[in-house]
């Protein structure tokens, strides 16, 4: 016997994250000052911000894409690609930067052979920068799957990231 779930728990397109999403949307009233709540409940619904979800809460909103995208890749919590298992963001602000951010962040690229803002081949690992973490006391901060740490060097961050590729090979 074959069960099917009720429409009234799906979106026409078929893909329950969507009903979430309009259910966020109405629950905001449609606000266009509701749009970062929104985009992070997308977010968390999908893993990521594609295009045509943009377009989509452009269109719900009645807001400008521009504005929505603009938005969406002004915030470094949101991405607009699949983020890999483990996520490591490395703060590139003034304090970090002077601390030496530019180092770990350039040894990081080297050895996991990809820029920031791309995720590994295997899908492993997301590597991002963030304009300022609020760490800078513990320059330079680096954050590994949401947890920040400070007083990073390149060997040490090298080090953490290297655990994540042998574990994500085996």
């Amino acid at each position: 016997m074959k069960t099917s779930v009720p429409p009234s728990l799906t979106h026409p397109s078929g893909d329950k994250r969507l009903k979430m999403l309009d259910a966020t949307i109405k629950r905001h009233q449609y606000q266009q000052n509701a749009l970062i709540e929104i985009l992070h409940r997308a977010s968390e619904l999908f893993g990521y911000l594609e295009l045509d979800l943009l377009l989509y809460i452009s269109h719900s909103l009645k807001l400008p894409p521009s504005q929505v995208y603009g938005v969406a890749t002004f915030y470094h919590l949101f991405s607009l690609a699949p983020k890999g298992v483990h996520n490591c963001v490395v703060c590139t602000g003034t304090a970090c930067y002077v601390k030496g951010s530019q180092n770990i962040l350039t040894n990081l690229e080297q050895s996991t052979q990809i820029h920031a803002g791309e995720t590994t081949l295997n899908g492993q690992i997301s590597l991002m920068t963030a304009r300022c973490l609020g760490a800078c006391g513990i320059a330079p901060a680096v954050v590994f799957d949401g947890t920040v740490l400070g007083h990073q060097t390149p060997e040490s961050v090298c080090a953490k990231v290297g655990e994540w590729l042998q574990n994500g090979t085996k």
